[in-house]
């Protein structure tokens, strides 16, 4: 087939050259000749086309030739001159699908020419077994695999398990859209659409990425390591930023909230660090924007790390994710350092444009040596947007706002903690805002407890904050445990905080609903909630029944939503997984029912390991930011594989805080 194409090609030169020598009286007759020659040549060799070409048609292909010329006007650079619709005129030139691959480009003559890969032939021990795997449109389908089997990977790299068609397919590469959601073992490439990709006139914006160990496994790190940057990954919004080396590169100016989602179990002496850093446009050092330490644990067991950061950006400037570790005695095991694979994107970033007039800063706790149950930190600024609207309270304890508007905040602070009532009754950290001389609790999260070792606290909320407000924070230690709290310049004690103006920003705030608890054994059960904050015009919680028991949060405008979800529960689970989840049909799904045939769509997941030893609590917590819509309705899910849950704490400790921005 190749062979005659080839030669109608050349014959369309020679054409082509007579064309330019020939008299507009001759044109007609010229052509006429030409195309029956080259008909007469393509309609001998139809028996070949069997090789599943997409959008051709050789003989039409070649009549449009001679008509082209005259009949269409300029067509663009992505257009050529077609006839399906009788009569010549400038169509869209056809975008290969995932799964195909170019044979020839699109021209002002003809549409552009596709052909489907044969993924059986060209890769490797597909399926395991090459006389097991069927190649198909798009993509190819393995004899005998199980959903549980494609939902391990088993379809492999850019390819994703399609449940309905019992097959595996090309994962969408969105032609340069945005990217919402990138492609997992089950889900495809979700893309913002042509809307998001028009010019930065937008005023937010989402990515989403993986995050892999550097080497051919991806998840197991083998070799002790002083420090090791994590290879980010993602089909992003190249006008946006881009994932190179795997860093993130930046290409416009704004402000950044990264939020990852690390589940990690490793064999050092000591704690292990996961750093997010940003370096400068001119290749100098940088800094380190947020920093979270993981202890050592005994057993090995898998445990959940979410980390947050702000950063004002310029392009060129890229953020990256280390693990260090502060001891060489590590990973000697064959086992080594351990990545568990998620469902869905583990980092995430919102950004947001300086026309939204959105204020970034950061400030470090000072070090303290501690020794009482309340610790209130005292803060030093690091670096602000703008100081006028946001700054420190005389005595450094508070943040103050001068304008009002919505608040977006994570304080994570690293301790030494020594006694056995640091392991079994935990640590909680507390933020609070100030109005008018009153105080009033926003959240709280719960951390369980070291002896003799190091960790780390952390806690993320929203608040929507008028001027003179303040905000603060305080750590409640049990009474017989001794804790040193401390601080560098890697993050390990930092506040960071975006205020956006109330104009285009809202929020909302929920904690766990007591209807309803998902206890006992526990498969992808969901979560309900109770909303604490005022009704918003924006979004909301939406379900049947009582307004104590609400499973879906509801968002009533476009623009672009980051979520944090803090969990603490009693349970016997090897694994502990809260995934969020985006609903397929919205319309449909007022009170928890999906559409017949609609899967919902993992945004995001978290993933903690057993219980620590002597701990009465654990918990677990998720992070993340993703574009909605007006109809956009997600929801959570709690699983529980092999064991129990037993309780969870509605009280305290288990909440949801949702910051949305304009579009």
């Amino acid at each position: 087939m190749h062979d005659q194409m080839e030669q109608v090609k050349v014959q369309y030169n020679i054409m082509m050259d007579s064309i330019k020598h020939t008299s507009f009286q001759n044109l007609q007759g010229e052509l006429d000749s030409h195309m029956e020659t080259m008909s007469g040549q393509v309609r001998a060799h139809q028996a070949q086309q069997a090789l599943s070409l997409h959008k051709v048609d050789m003989e039409a292909s070649v009549m449009e030739v001679g008509r082209s010329v005259l009949a269409c006007g300029n067509c663009g650079s992505d257009e050529y001159c077609g006839f399906s619709s009788g009569s010549p005129r400038c169509e869209k030139c056809t975008i290969c699908p995932a799964g195909f691959f170019l044979v020839a480009q699109c021209s002002v003559h003809a549409d552009r020419i596709c052909q489907d890969r044969d993924e059986c032939l060209e890769i490797a021990d597909l399926c395991g077994d090459r006389q097991k795997c069927l190649n198909t449109p798009g993509g190819f389908r393995c004899q005998g695999m199980t959903e549980r089997e494609a939902s391990s990977g088993m379809c492999g790299h850019a390819y994703f398990y399609n449940s309905d068609m019992d097959e595996c397919q090309a994962c969408n590469e969105c032609d340069g859209e945005p990217v919402t959601s990138p492609c997992t073992f089950t889900t495809d490439t979700i893309c913002s659409g042509p809307a998001a990709a028009a010019g930065y006139s937008a005023l937010s914006l989402s990515w989403n990425g993986d995050v892999r160990l550097p080497g051919a496994k991806g998840h197991v790190l083998a070799h002790a390591f002083p420090s090791v940057q994590l290879q980010i990954q993602g089909r992003g919004d190249a006008g946006l930023l881009s994932a190179e080396d795997g860093r993130l590169v930046l290409r416009q100016h704004g402000l950044v909230w990264l939020d990852e989602n690390l589940s990690v179990s490793h064999g050092c002496r000591s704690f292990i660090q996961l750093c997010l850093r940003m370096n400068n446009t001119d290749g100098s050092e940088g800094r380190d924007l947020s920093g979270f330490r993981v202890e050592q644990r005994e057993g090995r067991s898998l445990q959940s790390v979410s980390i947050s950061g702000v950063a004002e950006v310029a392009p060129g400037q890229m953020i990256s994710l280390f693990l260090r570790s502060a001891s060489h005695h590590c990973n000697q095991s064959n086992e080594g350092l351990q990545l568990y694979d998620p469902s869905a994107a583990p980092l995430s970033l919102l950004w947001l444009s300086h026309d939204t007039g959105a204020v970034a800063m950061t400030a470090q706790a000072m070090v303290s040596a501690h020794y009482h149950t309340n610790y209130r930190p005292v803060f030093r600024t690091t670096s602000t947007s703008d100081p006028y609207v946001v700054g420190l309270t005389h005595d450094g304890r508070g943040i103050r706002f001068a304008e009002s508007g919505t608040v977006r905040f994570v304080f994570q602070q690293a301790l030494y903690s020594m006694g056995q009532a640091c392991v079994s009754e935990g640590f909680q950290l507390l933020a609070y805002l100030n109005r008018n001389g009153t105080g009033m609790e926003l959240c709280r999260t719960f951390k369980p407890g070291v002896h003799y070792r190091d960790t780390s606290l952390s806690l993320s909320g929203v608040a929507k904050v008028d001027s003179g407000d303040t905000l603060g924070f305080e750590i409640l230690s049990p009474a017989q445990c001794n804790v040193r709290f401390f601080g560098d310049e890697t993050g390990i004690s930092i506040l960071s905080l975006v205020w956006v103006p109330a104009a285009l920003s809202s929020s909302l705030s929920a904690s766990v609903s007591h209807i309803g608890l998902p206890l006992g054994a526990v498969r992808n059960k969901p979560l309900f909630f109770r909303q604490t904050s005022a009704q918003v015009t924006q979004l909301g919680l939406l379900g049947k029944g009582s307004t104590d028991q609400r499973q879906d949060f509801v968002f009533r405008e476009r623009g672009t939503a980051s979520v944090a979800l803090d969990l603490k529960l009693i349970h016997s689970c090897n694994l502990v997984k809260v995934t969020l989840l985006r609903r397929s049909d919205p319309e449909g799904s007022v009170g928890g029912r999906e559409a017949e045939g609609a899967r919902p769509v993992p945004l995001a997941q978290q993933v903690g390991g057993q219980m620590p030893e002597g701990s009465h609590w654990a918990s677990v917590s998720l992070r993340a930011s993703f574009q909605v819509s007006n109809g956009t309705a997600v929801f959570f899910t709690l699983d529980c594989v092999r064991g129990r849950v037993n309780q969870i704490s509605y009280l305290t400790g288990s909440g949801v805080s949702i910051l949305w921005v304009a579009a």
